[in-house]
């Protein structure tokens, strides 16, 4: 076996502990598709990403992503994480602030910042769309969200690259308190190709705007400490119903207490409803995996 460099990384946390754990095999050229898979249900992590050579001429890096369970074409803190981890390794120049990313959703621009002497990194994610309404599986969105209070808007299925249901709850204490029906929300998902369930709630305290739990019960993922790609589904969810909060189109949305972290999701839209998502990422373990 060769030992090849592997990172665990915290994104969207401002301290170690505080986001969603990424593990990251940094020479993923050796590993075909089924050993991708094997490492990522092994690592049991909502999601490990494989660095790899870009394909694209204009990409700086390719990036797959893996849950448990699946491969998906885009998720926000695989890809936050590996632009920070392809500066951290030497594989992008330090001083560089523009990166291309390639991953199977296409090529997403990164921008990488520096912010009292810490990288902080945001990515655009792909643009999203409404693909269903409640309506469409109004029996399994109701077996879901039994005893929950709902807010204005109507549940409804997104696409960002993977698919999420974003369903408003009347108050941040609703979405807080949550109790989740696993079952429930697995039978949903399944029936529809989706990869989880975020609910979410507008909440102006503690220096954030909008309040965020995401469930992925199909996947082995029972509740998604702090999810990027659901949280820029929401954003260009609550953009369409011309509902942003915060300023500027920027707000921070807040996921992951429920769980024992403190996720901060820096979001933002353009005028042009693109949206970008980033934050903070923390190096926890740094070493090797020896797996082939």
């Amino acid at each position: 076996m060769k030992q090849r460099p592997y990172l665990q990384l915290d994104v969207f946390a401002d301290r170690p502990g505080a986001g969603n754990p990424l593990g990251v095999v940094l020479d993923g050229e050796a590993f075909d598709d089924a050993a991708m898979q094997a490492f990522a249900a092994w690592t049991n992590l909502s999601e490990t990403i494989f660095l790899l050579p870009p394909m694209a001429p204009a990409a700086d890096y390719r990036v797959r992503i893996f849950t448990p369970r699946q491969e998906l074409p885009f998720a926000g803190h695989p890809s936050v994480g590996a632009a920070w981890a392809a500066i951290d390794s030497g594989r992008i120049a330090v001083a560089k602030t523009m990166l291309l990313q390639e991953c199977a959703a296409g090529l997403l621009p990164v921008r990488v910042d520096i912010r009292d002497g810490k990288r902080v990194v945001h990515v655009r994610a792909p643009r999203a769309r409404k693909v269903a309404d409640a309506e469409d599986h109004a029996a399994l969105i109701d077996v879901a969200l039994l005893g929950l209070q709902r807010g204005a808007l109507s549940p409804a299925l997104w696409d960002n690259g993977p698919r999420w249901w974003l369903v408003e709850l009347a108050d941040a204490d609703a979405v807080r308190s949550m109790q989740p029906d696993l079952f429930a929300i697995s039978a949903l998902t399944g029936a529809t190709g989706a990869v989880g369930l975020a609910v979410h709630a507008g909440d102006l305290r503690d220096r954030h705007h909008l309040v965020v739990r995401a469930f992925c019960p199909a996947d082995n993922i029972p509740e998604d400490p702090v999810t990027g790609s659901a949280q820029a589904s929401i954003a260009a969810r609550l953009a369409d119903a011309n509902r942003l909060p915060g300023e500027d189109g920027r707000y921070v949305g807040s996921q992951g207490r429920e769980l024992g972290r403190d996720g901060r999701v820096e979001v933002q839209v353009g005028g042009d409803g693109e949206v970008w998502i980033g934050g903070h990422v923390q190096a926890v373990i740094r070493g090797t995996v020896d797996w082939l």
